[in-house]
């Protein structure tokens, strides 16, 4: 129950039994039949409040609710320097950067400006304002989130008029919020593997961290706490000097930024090619490419500034340098062979060379 639609009747018999009949807190629960944590929060707001017992008589219920549960107000901020949220904001990302240490750096240029515990709560007010992917705080070349659209793009075969599904990957950088999207043929693991190499050299680098969901080709066996990761793809990984750790199963808030991000791209990209037709995957993504620069180079309601102008400033810096060689796709093989008399199984790395699986080859023109 809503602290805040609690009959106000409750809230007196609360306060009456606390200071009146001086019971435990336990026990005034029991009593009311409320919870602990109902009966604690609303001992604390009435502290707050300066309420005890018993009530004043010119309080009645509509006025001590509102004496409750009005937010407080801060003093006027005229005589007072406000920092610059945004560039607090961006500068948070950076490896080592903490609330104390801005707070800091505020108060040497401001000597009569807020205390740490408002400066604080003014920057989390200002938060709040941003979307549920902005208000995380990601540090600077640290996360990479990945994913598949739910909703597909599609090709049009010239020759029977058939409509061709297609898969949208999608790939955002956690601190800067920078996009990446192609469509390719399928999430199988070509697919999937070759797109984030193409992602990566777009991003001219790699983050500390991969987060993926747990398809298949990304995750053999899901588990909250020890994730099998597909071996290709942790070979992938290790060749990009990064970790793979998946988010857990069902739990979307764990990747709000791509999640975020793939709603962009359906509706800023796919929604805006969905009346024009492609017959080949090049042209598709030629197209997607413009739109997705576009969605980069335009800025940002809330902060007033671009993804690419976010991440030349904060993630570009901190990214790890893409290595001499493109990755190799590698299959994974379980082998026997009889060795005297007896069977054993090994494993067998088969590198491929030269042109990508004839599924995948044509996904992106930017090879």
């Amino acid at each position: 129950m809503a602290a805040s639609r609690l009959p106000m009747r409750k809230l007196r018999d609360v306060l009456r039994l606390k200071y009146d009949t001086k019971l435990p807190q336990r026990a005034i629960a029991r009593a009311c039949g409320l919870g602990l944590g109902t009966v604690t929060t609303y001992l604390q707001r009435a502290t707050a409040a300066g309420l005890t017992w018993p009530v004043p008589d010119d309080l009645d219920d509509a006025a001590l609710e509102a004496r409750l549960f009005t937010r407080p107000t801060f003093p006027p901020t005229n005589d007072r320097a406000l920092p610059e949220w945004l560039e607090l904001h961006v500068e948070l990302k950076k490896p080592g950067v903490t609330l104390m240490l801005l707070w800091q750096e505020y108060r040497a240029r401001h000597a009569d400006g807020y205390a740490y515990s408002q400066f604080c709560e003014r920057y989390r007010q200002w938060a709040r304002r941003l979307k549920p992917s902005m208000h995380q705080v990601h540090r600077a070349g640290e996360k990479l989130f990945v994913d598949f659209s739910g909703t597909r793009p599609h090709l049009i075969d010239p020759n029977t008029g058939e409509e061709i599904a297609l898969e949208l990957f999608v790939g955002v950088l956690g601190a800067s919020g920078l996009i990446y999207a192609e469509a390719t043929r399928s999430q199988t693991l070509p697919s999937w593997i070759n797109a984030h190499i193409r992602m990566l050299d777009y991003f001219q680098g790699s983050t500390a961290i991969w987060v993926p969901d747990n398809l298949k080709s990304g995750v053999t066996s899901a588990h909250r706490y020890e994730p099998e990761i597909n071996r290709t793809y942790h070979d992938l990984a290790q060749h990009y000097g990064a970790v793979v750790i998946p988010t857990r199963v069902a739990r979307p808030k764990d990747k709000p930024k791509v999640e975020v991000s793939v709603q962009i791209a359906q509706r800023w990209v796919l929604a805006v090619l969905r009346h024009q037709t492609f017959f080949t995957l090049v042209d598709l993504n030629d197209a997607i490419r413009v739109r997705v620069d576009a969605i980069n180079d335009r800025p940002m309601k809330v902060v007033g500034v671009s993804r690419r102008t976010l991440f030349e400033q904060i993630d570009r810096p901190a990214l790890k340098p893409l290595p001499s060689t493109r990755y190799e796709l590698a299959e994974w093989t379980v082998c026997r062979a009889n060795v005297f008399g007896g069977v054993f199984r090994y494993v067998v790395q088969h590198t491929r060379r030269g042109p990508v699986p004839s599924d995948d080859r044509d996904t992106c023109p930017h090879n």
